[in-house]
Formats: C-alpha cells, structure tokens, sequence
C-alpha cells in the first residue's frame, strides 16, 4: 500500500497508549493509517531519524479566534489544535465563527467556548462590569449559553476578574448548564495575588455543588505572585475528593492583558508589590516602552485596548505549577490579535520553552510526560477523542522535533522579538497536511477545521 504522507523512521512517542519505539507513521487522506516498524512507502515521505513523532500539540487556553497571523505562529510552535474563546471573551455564536473559517481558510484546528464574561453579558445588556445579572438578563444569558453548546461550542468560558460584578447565582447557573452537557468550564478566576486563593476556593466550591468539569486558567498568572504553594494545595484537595478539577499554565511570569480592563484597577500596583517601571506596553505605537504614570494613565483613559506585559510573577513557580500532573501546556497567545513585531514571547515560544526548560535542560519531566501535558491532557479535558494520540483512526495531527535543539527565540516587547519563530521543529502536520516543513511555514497550506463538541 502507498500512503499519501509517511513520516520515516522517528522516535514515535504517544503517552496516551504508551507507545515510545523508533517507527514510521503512515497517513491516508487525514487521518493515521498505520504505525509500524517496517518500510512503508508514500506519495510524499518526510524523513525524521533523529527526531521525536509527537501527536500535534494543543493549547487548550487561546485568544488566536481566527487571527491568521497568530494562527502562523501558533503552527511554527507545533500547535495543531487552538481552543479559543477563553476568558469569558468569545467570537460570535459558534456557527458563524466556524463558518468565517472554513471559508477563509486557517492553518491549523480550531475549538470554541463560549464566553460569559465579556460576551454573553454585553449581549444580555449589562453594560457595568461591577453589576450582576438581574434574574431576566440571567435567563437571556442562559439561552444564549444553550444555543452557543447546541453549534458545538466545547464548554464555557469565564472571566471573572473581567467582570467582578458577575454574582455566585450567575456563575453556579452556567456551571450547572454545562454539567448537563457534560461540557468543562474553563475559568479565569475572580482575583489574582492572595485574595486568588480565595478565588480559587470559590470555583471548586460551584464545581461541587454542580459537578461542572473545571479547568482553572492559566494558574501562574493569577497566583504565580508568591503563593503558587498554597493554591496547588487547595486544588491537590479538591482533586482527592474527587472533584474533576484541570490546570493550564504558561511557560512564562510576566502575564499580558488590556490596560482598560478591571485587572488594573486602581490598587493593582500594590497588591502585586510593583511600580509602573514593572509594565511595558506590548502593542500599538507605544510598544515597547516602559510605563510612567502618566503613559499608563493616558493609554488607560484614552486607549483602552492597548495590551501591556506585566512584570509582577516569580520564574520558579512557573515551573512548581508545571509539575503537577494535571496541569497541562497553554499559551494564553494572541491577547489583543498582535502585529507582527509586538504582542507576548508566549505567542510564538510556550511550547518550545517548555521542552528546552523543563525536559532538556533542567530534566524536570521525562519527554512522555512533558508531551502528556501538552496532548492527552487536553484532548482528555475537552473530550477530543480522535486528537492528542497517534492511534490509527486517529486524526493526523502531528509535531515533528528535535528534543536536542528545541528553543523558543522569542522575548518580551522592549527586551526582544515577541513573534521570532522556534527553532528544532522540523515538520507540523494538519489533518494529513504539512504546514510546516524544515522549520518553515508551506507558503499557502490552510487545512486547519473547526472542532466542535
């Protein structure tokens, strides 16, 4: 038989049926047709001796939402599947997200949430951020839930500290829904620093009530200020009750968000024990510039929408967070659609870093369990059962890499390129697909789908 694409003789690595052997992949049309220790033959055959065969790796905490130029980046990182709508903030109802997509093409798989905190309370006409939903706009906002579920939206987004008025009723409701769906929540919590941790406590206090599958967004970023210990030990405790509870988190300290939004309200300096010399603009004219009070003032009154990195996290927490074995890869990537030339190093390097740091140069993860986190653990969590393994029958999502070379080049606006592409990725692969080749974007190559619940 002569498949369409093999990948020859790598180390085919798939934690999901602990499958680790130097083998070939053979893939028929877009999806694995066969792993097998013999010569097998295709139309076009992409040599990996000396590289890892990984399933596609997938960011299950994405703001990309059809943003082209983010999807490229995001494909130049091994990301095959980008789950958006995170943080409460989400396009449209599903169907026309996914009908904009299929039309225009896109480099890699997309998912959707939908989004409570920004979109479906704007749309139920709760125009102050500090209000909660009366019982009418709840009832709009439920319906809106239920349509965006039924156009296969993979569960609902939060972002509580977006939206601070959002009452416990209003949250348990969604909960509640999504349960019944048997669909996650993926919530960005209340609060970060220490009152996170109380934040923390009250989403694993609705998931019990509601039995929702929680998955808790990007820990370091909300408690990754000095209190990583406490909270991994307030969810290690939910977790051995039983509670179906998941973890996503960065590679990086620094979060990136807008400036007009509650996250810098007054009072955030000092709870995070910084001045503005520690927040640097990331887009729009002023990237790249540190804050003075006056710009943070003027950009937050004037320009709202600007995204702005923020200095205020501690590097070894990242890496306390990233050793639990339910806390799984995100990017956070593509905050604001970025230029290119601005943005986060997250949008380009996460999964990169990752493997350099935690695999190659520190040793913290074995390479079966580093790619665990950034395949079956999210596909587990958002019920994608044909991604994240390379069983056959399986969709043909692949990375391509060298664990030897593997580096992220990106850094932060004002101290580097936040878009410079990885390097040590050699082939990215789409439902059967190359999109990227030696480390370089197929010029044209779109077959990205919609991936719907």
């Amino acid at each position: 038989m002569i498949f369409d694409l093999v990948l020859n003789a790598g180390r085919v690595v798939d934690p999901l049926t602990a499958l680790d052997c130097k083998a070939s992949v053979g893939i028929s049309g877009d999806k694995i047709a066969v792993i097998t220790t013999e010569t097998i033959k295709g139309v076009t055959e992409l040599d990996c001796t000396g590289k890892i065969i990984s399933p596609g790796f997938i960011d299950i905490h994405s703001h990309v939402d059809n943003y082209l130029y983010s999807g490229n980046c995001y494909a130049l990182q091994g990301i095959t599947t980008a789950i958006g709508g995170n943080c409460g903030l989400s396009p449209l109802y599903p169907d026309h997200f996914f009908s904009q997509m299929t039309a225009s093409g896109f480099p890699i798989n997309q998912g959707q949430l939908a989004g409570h905190s920004f979109t479906m309370r704007e749309d139920a006409g709760i125009l102050d951020i500090n209000a909660p939903a009366s019982k009418e706009q709840l009832s709009l906002i439920i319906k809106m839930a239920e349509k965006r579920l039924q156009e296969g939206a993979l569960g609902i987004s939060f972002g509580l500290e977006y939206a601070p008025g959002s009452s416990f009723e209003e949250i348990k409701a969604l909960f509640t829904l999504a349960a019944s769906h048997e669909r996650p929540v993926a919530v960005h919590t209340r609060h970060d620093s220490w009152k996170g941790l109380e934040a923390i406590t009250e989403v694993l206090d609705i998931s019990r009530q509601t039995g929702a599958s929680l998955l808790i967004s990007h820990l370091v970023y909300m408690v990754g200020m000095g209190m990583m210990t406490e909270a991994l030990t307030l969810i290690d405790k939910a977790i051995s009750e039983g509670l179906p509870v998941a973890v996503d988190s960065g590679l990086y300290s620094a979060f990136a968000t807008f400036i007009g939004s509650a996250v810098f309200a007054p009072g955030c300096l000092k709870k995070w024990g910084c001045d503005y010399d520690s927040l640097y603009v990331s887009t729009g004219p002023y990237a790249s510039q540190q804050l003075t009070e006056e710009l943070f003032e003027m950009l937050r009154n004037e320009a709202p929408e600007t995204v702005i990195v923020a200095f205020v996290g501690k590097d070894e927490e990242v890496e306390e967070a990233l050793l639990k074995p339910y806390v799984m890869v995100s990017t956070d990537g593509a905050v604001g659609s970025p230029e290119p030339g601005s943005g986060h190093p997250q949008d380009s390097g996460t999964f990169p870093r990752f493997f350099r740091l935690m695999v190659r140069e520190k040793g913290l993860l074995s390479i079966n369990e580093a790619i665990r986190k950034c395949t079956a653990l999210p596909a587990g969590k958002m019920n994608l059962y044909n991604k994240g393994t390379l069983q056959p029958g399986a969709d043909a999502d692949l990375a391509v890499f060298d664990i030897n070379t593997i580096t992220d080049t990106s850094d932060y606006p004002g101290f580097g390129q936040p878009d410079s592409a990885p390097i040590g990725i050699e082939y990215v692969i789409v439902n059967g697909t190359p999109v990227v080749k030696s480390g370089r974007l197929v010029a044209g190559s779109l077959p990205g789908r919609p991936v719907k619940a």
